[in-house]
């Protein structure tokens, strides 16, 4: 990537009369990157990208892209085009005059203007649907529609409002990786702001997760998804078990901690005082569940279960601990058959490396 700081947001702040929307943010992202601004509704994600648009002005802060500073100009002079999320293409005119519809201010030819729409069409692997009209196209067609006008104007920025979030979930599946593609093919910054964490985990080069106004960690997505720096970035970002737990020494490099429902566990890291009061977090997926003691873990009971398709979900007892416990994979009886009445007996395991740790 070409530049870390292509677009530098610094000490940005929006008020809303008394509501602080966004909070103190400082956060950079590279030339060519997909960036992703992730939360749930409120967090201040789309008042941040609509200050990128120039559609918000910050109440204090600065925002500058590509060297040049964006906190006054308006947005029609930025270099950035945005995308929402209701595709926002005019029902009136057919996909070539929508797509056409921005380049008219340019001042092209006839002639310059078709080729950029094919070309465009092209991109969105719509080639022939020029004389098609809105009605005729599906909510897929009419997104990339979106995204081909958007793109159209050459724009350093491309901003996406959760731009899929109208599309039903295979067509959704399917036009992230189309989206994926095209950024690749484009080689534009991308900035992508969604409430869906699979949505961005799939997308994006780095990831915001932001709360009440805040940005609470930028990483990549497996930094994000293995190694979240608080119980609210590992809560957002995929399912995750904790564990109160306290630090009862620290032997040979590792600390031993004694959480609930676990007993002794021990994990790598720097000495931690005795008595500290920390919790433990542990992916689903990362627990192994048996019929029986294959060596190590504690006893369990099934709770329920679930049949999602590529994998089994439990709900799974641990004596010492109130909160059921998640579990995710395949685990089976002595017989072959899957642990899925409540009452069975299991046997819950797990590597210790696995646990991160989340101060208290």
């Amino acid at each position: 990537m070409a530049s870390e700081n292509f677009i530098s947001i610094r000490n940005v702040t929006k008020r809303f009369k008394d509501v602080e929307a966004v909070r103190n943010v400082n956060v950079d992202i590279a030339s060519g990157e997909f960036f992703s601004l992730l939360g749930s509704s409120g967090c201040g994600k789309t008042t941040l990208l609509r200050m990128l648009a120039g559609f918000e002005l910050p109440t204090s802060g600065d925002i500058d892209i590509d060297g040049e500073t964006m906190t006054d100009v308006p947005p029609h002079h930025r270099p950035v085009n945005m995308v929402f999320q209701n595709y926002a293409i005019f029902p009136h005119l057919n996909v070539k005059a929508n797509i056409a519809y921005g380049l008219r201010k340019l001042g092209l030819s006839r002639a310059e203007r078709d080729q950029r729409v094919e070309e465009a069409l092209e991109l969105i692997k719509l080639p022939g649907y020029g004389s098609r009209r809105a009605n005729e196209l599906s909510g897929g067609q009419r997104q990339r529609v979106a995204l081909a006008r958007a793109l159209v104007l050459q724009p350093k920025v491309l901003l996406l409002d959760e731009p899929l979030g109208a599309l039903d979930k295979q067509l959704r599946e399917e036009m992230q990786s189309e989206l994926r593609s095209l950024q690749k093919t484009v080689g534009i910054t991308f900035v992508f702001v969604t409430h869906d964490q699979e949505e961005a985990l799939a997308l994006s080069d780095r990831i915001a997760v932001m709360e009440a106004g805040e940005i609470l960690q930028v990483d990549s997505p497996a930094r994000l998804y293995n190694q979240p720096n608080s119980k609210a970035v590992a809560s957002f970002v995929g399912n995750m078990n904790f564990f109160s737990a306290i630090v009862k020494g620290n032997e040979d490099g590792k600390i031993v901690f004694d959480a609930e429902g676990l007993g002794l566990v021990s994990q790598a890291g720097e000495p931690m005082a005795e008595g500290t009061r920390v919790e433990l977090a542990m992916r689903p997926e990362r627990f192994v569940l048996e019929a029986e003691n294959d060596g190590g873990g504690v006893s369990a009971s099934v709770i329920d279960s679930a049949f999602l398709g590529e994998r089994q979900q439990y709900r799974i007892k641990l004596d010492g601990r109130e909160q059921p416990l998640i579990v995710s994979g395949s685990a089976t009886n002595n017989d072959g058959a899957t642990l899925d009445a409540a009452g069975d007996s299991a046997w819950l395991s797990w590597k210790q490396s696995e646990f991160v740790v989340l101060e208290g």
